[in-house]
């Protein structure tokens, strides 16, 4: 299949589902089950993105060791998360043992 034939209808098709969203507006009810599950999509979409990437870096087996940085990095964001639930600090953190592991691990 032509890739640019596949990119424009999906882009068309999200297009369409945003704008339904804007033209019918009020008149678009959500029951509450829907709109507590629409709650967790934000977390579920970057926890499919991030935790392939921590625990297989280089796309191929899992590397589930402590010499994997990315792996290590993660966890630390996870416990500062869990204990502090301030955003900024999580990523700060994570990222300085990422950096830090990468350095002094992998050297």
């Amino acid at each position: 299949m032509n890739y640019v034939v596949l990119i424009l209808g999906m882009a068309v098709i999200t297009w369409v589902i945003r704008a339904a969203v804007f033209v019918l507006g009020e008149r678009l009810v959500f029951a509450p089950l829907v709109r507590t599950a629409l709650g967790f999509v934000p977390v579920t979409v970057l926890t499919a993105i991030i935790v392939p990437m921590a625990i297989s870096p280089h796309g191929a087996d899992a590397e589930l060791t402590w010499r994997n940085p990315q792996l290590v990095g993660a966890l630390a964001a996870v416990v500062v998360s869990a204990l502090t639930r301030r955003p900024l600090l999580t990523i700060a953190v994570g990222l300085t043992v990422f950096f830090v592991w990468q350095c002094v691990v992998l050297k």
